[in-house]
């Protein structure tokens, strides 16, 4: 599902932690952006000036925003899960609505992706490692039959395939494309995929179903077979901000909110939040499984002080090497992802014989200023001149630098004798 807009003033949100707000402002200011707060979060925002598209500003590049349709924030924001809690996202790709989870829940938190399509899981890790999403995994799996322990998730995000109707103001062939009788297929899958997701769902805990469609077999429909086949409650949801509800279409399922998009200026949508009944102390934990790769030796995290890591700043977990590449396991993920599920953490890095060379994008791995060269700009131009392979004079003597925009860590750069450089591996 597209989850940008292309019409004029189009939605974006911060997807970068709070201590960089300032720094996404100012990269966008400087680039000639303005912008109007969205009311219903503060993450959320729309163009007044665009001089050139979004999606190429600095901001972006640096995955300090995230360019999306505002009702595509809301199943995130109305699931509401709370700092340190672990989320399923079951149908993940392209990753917006994921990494707004990982934002909500924090470096406390922990949100694993799922996406069942190998190409767009790759386009899900891309975005997540963008933006800094370290207190996230991925794996790759059929959705209704997600190899996770029942009872054990207190929060899930369930946004299915569907037929898009919501999205025909930009795409006006989805009305064809997705004829009503076409859309038997997705139906089933949605409610094999709901079925499985209230077993997932730990006793008292959330779940979201979102859609961008406004069909009710899609929506009201599958919110009444939740509630009488599933046996999950609807908890109800009070239009949020800025926004417009539509009527429900069916008896029973007043609590669900269908999005006017029109009215709300945005993509017609469809949320419904159900909880499960029971005792949050129910759930159920997995037995302690196997991480996947091995732990660092000593001289491995030797390497990895050498090369300047600051792997202090890290959520709580593990860096774990397979073969040659580094990735960070949350600690939730050890006590929930049990040991048959194939997945993978966060990219931070990858060994090179016996050094150790941090992702350049990883802004959590940056040391302090005093403890490597600081090229600190306040030119934008510099910046774009480094992106497109141009070099510039060296800040300092060693192997890398820290690229700085206003005194604001943004990137890490490779120092080549006198001139530094950006290397985006």
């Amino acid at each position: 599902m597209n989850e940008s807009s292309a019409s004029q003033g189009r939605t974006f949100r911060l997807a970068c932690a709070p201590e960089e707000v300032a720094l996404a402002d100012e990269l966008l200011a400087a680039q000639g952006y303005t912008w109007v707060p969205e009311p219903f979060s503060a993450l959320a925002r729309r163009v007044v000036h665009e001089p050139a598209p979004l999606g190429s500003s600095l901001a972006a590049t640096f995955g300090l925003i995230y360019i999306q349709d505002k009702s595509s924030m809301l199943p995130p924001l109305v699931l509401g899960p709370t700092p340190g809690q672990p989320v399923l996202d079951i149908c993940a790709s392209p990753g917006g609505k994921t990494s707004l989870l990982a934002l909500l829940v924090g470096r406390d938190g922990f949100v694993l992706g799922n996406e069942p399509n190998r190409s767009r899981l790759e386009t899900l890790r891309r975005n997540l490692h963008r933006m800094n999403a370290v207190s996230s995994a991925t794996c790759c799996e059929s959705g209704e039959q997600l190899p996770l322990v029942e009872n054990s998730w207190p929060a899930i995000l369930l946004d299915p395939p569907c037929s898009g109707w919501g999205t025909v103001d930009k795409n006006p062939g989805v009305m064809t494309i997705w004829r009503e009788e076409k859309t038997e297929p997705l139906i089933r899958l949605q409610r094999e995929l709901l079925t499985h997701a209230s077993r997932l769902l730990a006793p008292g805990g959330a779940l979201m179903y979102s859609t961008c469609t406004t069909n009710p077999k899609e929506n009201e429909e599958q919110a009444r077979f939740a509630l009488d086949e599933l046996g999950l409650v609807l908890d109800p949801i009070t239009p949020p901000a800025g926004f417009s509800a539509d009527p429900t279409s069916i008896s029973g399922t007043e609590g669900v909110f269908r999005v006017d998009g029109r009215a709300s200026d945005s993509q017609g949508f469809f949320l419904a939040r159900f909880k499960k009944p029971g005792n949050p102390d129910d759930a159920v934990r997995p037995e302690t499984a196997g991480l996947p790769g091995r732990p660092l030796s000593p001289a491995e995290r030797t390497a990895c002080t050498e090369a300047g890591a600051n792997t202090d700043a890290l959520p709580p977990g593990e860096m774990m090497r397979f073969k040659d590449n580094v990735f960070f396991v949350h600690e939730h993920a050890r006590a929930l992802l049990p040991g048959d599920l194939r997945w993978q953490g966060y990219l931070l890095g990858r060994f090179t014989g016996p050094q150790f060379r941090p992702h350049p994008r990883v802004r959590n791995l940056l040391p302090a200023h005093d403890r490597a060269p600081v090229l600190d700009t306040a030119e934008v131009a510099e910046i774009e001149r480094l992106l497109t392979g141009q070099s510039l004079p060296a800040p300092g003597k060693g192997k890398f630098a820290v690229l700085s925009f206003q005194g604001r860590a943004l990137a890490r750069l490779t120092i080549k004798g006198s001139r530094v450089l950006w290397s985006d591996k």
